[in-house]
C-alpha cells in the first residue's frame, strides 16, 4: 500500500522498532505540519492509507473529498479531529485502537513533572539562576498536600500512585460512573464538586475530550479554588470552558496553572495572552512525546495497516465501509 504518515515533526518513527512493521509498503513520512487543506490534499493525492500522529492534523470532509485513492486512515485513541461521517461517505475506513492496553506512563510522568514545577517554581528559579539572580522565591513541599484528580481513568490512577509516593493525599471527582468506580476501589471521593475544587492544593485533569466532556471545567469551578492552588492539564484544552483559565489567572483565583495542551496547536505566538501569562507554566503538548510511547502507539497503528492490507481489518470505527 501507499502509506503516508503525517506530522512526524522530528522524523522519529523511522528510527523505532515499530517501523519495521511497514516493510513491504511504499511509505512516505511528512516531517512538517501542513494546515493548508489544498496543499495537504496535493501531497496525499496518491495515498491509499494515511497514518495520523494523534490529533495534529484535522481530517475534514473537504480534505477527504480531494483524496479519491484514499481507503484507510489508521490512528490510535479518540478521534474528535476526524469527520467519521465524511469518511463513511467517501468510502474511507477509519481504524483506531481506542481501548489500548495499559496507561500512558509518559503522560502521567509529565503530569507529575508539571506538578513539581509549579509547586517548587522550577521554571522561575532556573530562569533566575541563569540570569545571575540566584533564588527568586520560596516554593512549597508536596508532602501533606491534597491532589485532586478529575477523571478516574488509567493515567489518573498512575498519577495517584506517584502522588502517594510523595506523601500527598489523593481525592477524586468525575462522572457519576467514575466516582462510583473510585468508591468501589476504596478511593476517597470528594463529598461534592465544590469541595473537590475548594480543598485541593493541586487539581489535575484526566478526561477524554468528547462532546459530553467539552467545557466540563467551568469558571465557577476555577473560582472555587484557593488563590494558591495549581491547576494542571495534560489532557485536552477543550475540557476547560473557553477563556475560563485565562480569566481565573487574571482574577487571582489560581496561584498557577501548568498545561501541556492549548485550544490552538501548534501555538507559536509568544505574545498569546495565555501562553505569555506570568502564572502559566507551559509545555508544547509533549505528554505522549517519548520514544517509548511512540513505539507503543505506532505498533498498534501499523498493525492496523497490515491487518487491512491482509483483508482482515481491526479496530474499525465505521465498519460499514468495509462491508460494502
Amino acid at each position: 500500500m501507499k502509506v503516508h504518515i503525517l506530522d512526524d515533526w522530528f522524523d522519529t518513527l523511522r528510527g523505532l522498532p515499530c517501523f519495521d512493521l511497514l516493510n513491504g509498503h511504499d511509505v512516505t513520512v511528512w516531517t512538517d505540519h501542513q494546515p493548508d487543506e489544498a496543499i495537504l490534499a496535493d501531497r496525499l493525492q496518491n495515498a491509499e492509507c494515511v497514518v495520523l500522529f494523534r490529533e495534529r492534523t484535522k481530517v475534514s470532509r473537504g480534505l477527504l473529498e480531494r483524496l479519491p485513492r484514499l481507503r484507510l486512515i489508521s490512528q490510535r485513541g479518540a478521534y474528535p479531529h476526524v469527520d467519521v461521517a465524511a469518511c463513511t461517505d467517501n468510502g474511507v475506513l477509519l481504524c483506531s485502537n481506542k481501548g489500548a492496553d495499559g496507561a500512558n506512563y509518559a503522560a502521567a510522568e509529565l503530569t507529575f513533572a508539571l506538578i513539581l514545577s509549579a509547586i517548587r517554581q522550577l521554571p522561575q528559579q532556573m530562569a533566575s539562576a541563569k540570569a545571575g539572580g540566584w533564588q527568586m522565591g520560596v516554593g512549597r513541599s508536596l508532602r501533606g498536600r491534597r491532589l485532586g484528580l478529575y477523571g478516574y481513568g488509567r493515567i489518573g490512577r498512575v498519577v495517584a500512585d506517584y502522588a502517594r509516593a510523595f506523601g500527598m493525599e489523593v481525592v477524586w471527582w468525575g462522572s457519576d460512573a467514575g466516582r462510583a468506580r473510585a468508591k468501589a476501589d476504596g478511593e476517597i471521593v470528594a463529598e461534592c464538586r465544590a469541595a473537590f475544587f475548594g480543598t485541593s492544593d493541586v487539581v489535575s485533569l484526566h478526561l477524554r475530550l468528547t462532546p459530553e466532556t467539552r467545557g466540563s471545567i467551568t469558571a465557577e469551578d476555577l473560582g472555587a479554588m484557593s488563590p494558591r492552588a495549581v491547576l494542571v492539564n495534560t489532557s485536552r484544552a477543550g475540557l476547560i470552558a473557553e477563556g475560563a483559565l485565562f480569566q481565573a489567572l487574571n482574577a487571582g483565583h489560581l496561584g498557577a496553572a501548568a498545561v501541556d495542551v492549548f485550544d490552538t496547536e501548534p501555538l507559536t505566538d509568544p505574545a498569546d495572552p495565555l501562553l505569555s501569562h506570568p502564572k502559566l507554566i507551559a509545555t508544547p503538548h509533549i505528554g505522549f512525546v517519548t520514544e517509548d510511547e511512540f513505539n507503543k502507539q505506532f505498533t498498534d497503528i501499523f498493525a492496523q495497516v497490515n491487518a487491512y492490507a491482509a483483508g482482515a481489518p481491526i479496530h474499525m470505527i465505521n465498519p460499514s465501509v468495509y462491508a460494502r
